[in-house]
């Protein structure tokens, strides 16, 4: 009988350390998320046009991979940036 009961105190700790492990990481992936919005403003405060640059580059990226095919107008504001830029 003790032989079952040091296995469900083993399972009853396995389980409380992987919960806080959990905890913990989520709480970190915010605190992340928190930063990266706060740079993504600062950025966004100093240089509006360049933070849409880099957004707009990173929907790319995440949009078009390797074996992507899309089919959109020449004018699509998704394709903005590689457009030829018009003379003032």
């Amino acid at each position: 009988m003790q032989k079952m009961d040091s296995r469900a105190e083993t399972d009853k700790e396995k389980k409380i350390l992987l919960a806080e492990s959990y905890r913990d990481a989520e709480k970190l992936n915010g605190e992340g998320d928190a930063e990266a919005i706060k740079i993504y403003a600062q950025a966004f405060e100093m240089d509006p046009e360049f933070y849409s640059f880099v957004r707009t580059l990173e929907a790319y990226e995440k949009s078009l991979g390797e074996e992507t095919t899309i089919v959109l107008p020449s004018d699509s504001e998704f394709f903005q940036y590689f457009s030829a830029p018009t003379k003032d």
